[in-house]
């Protein structure tokens, strides 16, 4: 999800139903889309992204709308077909709301709003409170998948591919106990692994990180209160008396693994990677001061800060590594786990406003040095999440694209825009030209066709 918070609404709408941030209803499908620049020919696949569209144009909150997949296959150089598609979850074919208790206690009824990744020749929409939805290679709705019924709690928005050994690493949270469960897919798509970790309570754990040789939890004072949702009021909030912890235990390990080291208070929907460097491990994280206090709308923005944690002596060191915000931060998916150099967020061109307006550069994080490569798209232009993509398997970690979606306020048009990560300040290498616009939303996949072989 995003660390864009309090927008102004308009026409007496919320922030979320306003202007981009408002829903599409028809379900496209165009072909041989208009390109402007030049396609890179290695890139063979599918980029596709998720987000919140909710089908009556109304709901409470941005992140319970229903869930949308926008996709454009690329392949020989074209754009070959663009669709977006409503992921047919329970939720919608019963026109569920998000905090209705049978909603949020049917596994099936799902947002599938969140993320949407591929893996073991499968694609699979996430929302982190259910069970994901499997979807085509053509975005069309395949149906719950439970993994055989071994998978008996939610499925995060953010599991983790180890880049070695192809597992998926993942975890599901909840509101009562285990409130937090650990799991492990592997290269076939397996269901090999499953661990409930001990938390005082339900809280919302909406991403995490794996290294090498570890899984790393964040216990963060944002927590579920089933008393204060049975009064009309938010389910989840800030408590100031929670504290705030990071667990990090063995891979496929269990609770009785796991050691955990107090952090000062704060939210994280989103780290940009970790990994082990010599006795310690290495979190960079988007750092929110605060989230949720008193109310799902309040939130402060999110730095880059680095988090270090001290194996033998159980010393803990944060930094921030940047003054400026940021939403939807990525790694090259070949370094997941391991140590990055490079970073790729999104960010805004006024940076004297001490927080995240609407973004409109992309950033690259060189986090050698603590330098940055800014691409300004303009003050019309508003840039999703960007995704690495690489050129070739072997290549050097910033060898490659960046690509996502970015809306024209000028036009109300979209264009997938793809970017040189090696050379930020070029224009795009290519802008491919869709055929309606797509709303904000959140989190989205380059799905290379050799994850679908």
């Amino acid at each position: 999800m995003t660390d864009i918070l309090d927008r102004p609404g308009a026409e007496n709408k919320p922030w979320f139903l306003s202007g981009n941030y408002g829903p599409v209803f028809n379900e496209a499908t165009a072909h041989n889309l208009p390109v402007t620049g030049a396609i890179p020919s290695a890139l063979s696949g599918l980029y596709v992204r998720n987000g919140s569209n909710p089908h009556d144009g109304t709901a409470g909150h941005w992140f319970f709308g229903d869930g949308m997949v926008h996709g454009v296959r690329i392949e020989g150089g074209q754009a070959k077909w663009y669709r977006n598609r409503y992921v047919q979850t329970t939720k919608l074919a019963q026109n569920l709301d998000a905090m209705d208790p049978v909603a949020m206690f049917d596994p099936t009824a799902s947002a599938a709003n969140t993320h949407v990744i591929g893996h073991a020749g499968r694609i699979w929409a996430l929302e982190e409170g259910h069970l994901p939805y499997e979807l085509s290679p053509e975005l069309e709705t395949l149906g719950c998948d439970d993994f055989g019924g071994k998978l008996t709690t939610a499925f995060t928005a953010h599991p983790k591919l180890c880049p070695e050994t192809n597992e998926l690493h993942f975890f599901g949270y909840g509101a009562v106990a285990p409130f937090v469960t650990y799991h492990v897919l592997d290269k076939n798509g397996k269901l090999v692994h499953s661990a409930p970790i001990t938390t005082p309570k339900g809280t919302m754990m909406h991403d995490f990180m794996i290294t090498r040789d570890h899984a790393i939890f964040m216990d963060l004072p944002v927590v579920f209160d089933l008393d204060n949702a049975a009064k009309g009021g938010s389910p989840i909030g800030w408590d100031d008396n929670y504290g705030a912890r990071i667990g990090i235990l063995p891979r496929m390990g269990t609770n009785a693994d796991i050691r955990w080291f107090d952090v000062n208070p704060c939210y994280v929907f989103h780290p940009l990677n970790a990994y082990v460097s010599g006795d310690e491990v290495i979190c960079d994280v988007g750092r929110h001061e605060t989230m949720w206090r008193g109310s799902m709308e309040n939130g402060s923005p999110s730095y880059m800060h680095r988090w270090r944690f001290n194996m033998v002596t159980g010393a803990v060191h944060e930094e921030q590594m940047d003054d400026v915000a940021h939403a939807f931060p990525r790694v090259d998916d070949r370094v997941v786990g391991l140590k990055h150099r490079f970073g790729y967020v999104a960010s805004p061109r006024d940076t004297t406003k001490g927080g995240l307006s609407d973004p409109s550069t992309i950033v690259k994080y060189d986090m050698s040095n603590g330098s940055k490569a800014i691409h300004d798209l303009g003050p019309a232009a508003f840039p999703g999440e960007f995704v690495f993509v690489q050129d070739t398997a072997t290549g050097a970690e910033d060898d490659g694209w960046v690509m996502g979606f970015v809306y024209d306020k000028t036009t109300d048009s979209s264009d997938l825009v793809i970017l040189d990560a090696k050379d930020m300040s070029k224009p795009p290498v290519a802008r491919v030209h869709l055929p309606q616009r797509v709303p904000f939303g959140f989190h989205g996949s380059w799905i290379d066709d050799s994850i679908m072989l």
